[in-house]
């Protein structure tokens, strides 16, 4: 996977179903790429280096290692006639063709020594800004968890408190309900024992009277004193 600066702006994450954030293991396996990437890219910065130094040190070594042209041998003197003399032309007019392949290798050398240097820093320049693309978006990232986690913490403690504050609520109106059916019963507990004492004194006194009004004897002490 060639991964690009663009591709880690514009990534996007699901959301999940059951609660805010991204999927994580989403993140992560994209978090596994952008590691994967990276270490292919110091990989190949390094390789790069190791090629840049090698050209570096070529033409040092090509310069050591290149003989030195051969002296050209003095023409002896010859008793001979002047127009002989410019025989050793030839000679002369064929050193330049020994320099000619020295620039040639020259400029090849430092056409790649530029070239590698130039891809060099592009790569190291986009390494660069994927890395702190990465960091800021981690950074990100983990601040917007921590936030969402902190407000989510929060809410449930309220949602907590809120719960145990009803609860507490209807157990005092529960409590409240039941003491007012218990002094309902005692009143009429109360009412009731008064009505019935007066029922069966009433009941006692017309027994008397009744009994007076006959001429019958008297009830015994005992059954007078019951309704006492």
């Amino acid at each position: 996977m060639a991964l690009t600066p663009e591709d880690v702006v514009n990534k996007r994450f699901q959301p999940t179903k059951f609660r805010e954030g991204y999927d994580q293991d989403e993140v992560d396996d994209f978090l596994d790429e952008v590691v994967v990437e990276l270490r292919r890219l110091t990989a190949e910065n390094d390789e790069l280096r190791q090629r840049l130094q090698a050209a570096e040190s070529a033409p040092q070594s090509a310069q050591t290692e290149q003989p030195a042209p051969a002296a050209e041998p003095e023409p002896e003197p010859v008793p001979a006639p002047v127009e002989a003399a410019p025989e050793p032309a030839p000679v002369a007019a064929a050193a330049p063709a020994t320099t000619v392949p020295a620039d040639e290798d020259t400029e090849g050398t430092t056409n790649l020594l530029t070239l590698a240097r130039r891809l060099h820093e592009e790569h190291v320049r986009e390494g660069i800004e994927k890395r702190d693309a990465l960091i800021a978006e981690g950074t990100a990232q983990a601040a917007r968890l921590v936030s969402e986690a902190e407000a989510k913490q929060r809410q449930i403690i309220a949602d907590t408190e809120n719960t145990n504050r009803q609860r507490v609520q209807v157990l005092e109106q529960e409590q409240r309900q039941l003491e007012g059916k218990i002094d309902e019963l005692r009143t009429f507990e109360r009412d009731y024992r008064a009505q019935l004492k007066s029922y069966i004194q009433g009941q006692l006194s017309e027994l008397d009277s009744s009994n007076e009004q006959s001429g019958l004897t008297p009830a015994p002490a005992s059954a007078q004193g019951f309704g006492n």
